[in-house]
């Protein structure tokens, strides 16, 4: 048990650090992977569809697409994800099927980039996993409430 509150901050932070780099360790096997196993399956594109708002945010949809951009469905098989463990002592491996991979891959980049992306508004957008350039990009939209006050006396 920590008794100090800094010194158990300091360990958080610590462990967030280790965490953090086995992330960008593990992240370039994760993609190929999954590259891998999208190329074999003759997907040139993948879209991931996210929304949230009010504490909550889900995947909405996954896309893929062929040749000429024809909708196809996900390969069947499994593939094997590698997640840094939370305390950044080590990596834990996965085998899990395509289409949750996606989406774990989804929610750990959101993670990372927009952490706490679907609290109050919310943000939504999508991921384009491009297979033929073998990148993952992210369009983010975050929402914004407004609100107007004034005062008269007349």
């Amino acid at each position: 048990m920590i008794d100090n509150p800094n010194d158990a901050f300091a360990q958080y932070e610590a462990q967030a650090r280790l965490r953090g780099r086995l992330a960008r360790e593990v992240t370039p096997l994760n993609k190929a992977a999954l590259f891998d196993m999208l190329q074999a399956a003759g997907i040139q594109c993948v879209t991931v569809h996210f929304d949230g708002a009010g504490d909550s945010g889900q995947i909405e949809s996954i896309d893929a697409t062929g040749p000429d951009e024809t909708p196809t469905e996900l390969p069947d098989g499994t593939i094997e994800i590698r997640t840094p463990l939370w305390d950044g002592s080590g990596v834990q491996t996965e085998t899990m099927p395509v289409r949750d991979a996606i989406e774990k891959l989804a929610y750990d980049f959101l993670e990372e980039v927009h952490n706490g992306w679907e609290n109050e508004d919310g943000a939504y957008g999508e991921f384009i996993f491009d297979v033929g350039e073998r990148t993952i990009r992210l369009e983010y939209n975050e929402r914004v409430m407004t609100t107007s006050y004034s005062e008269h006396e007349f």
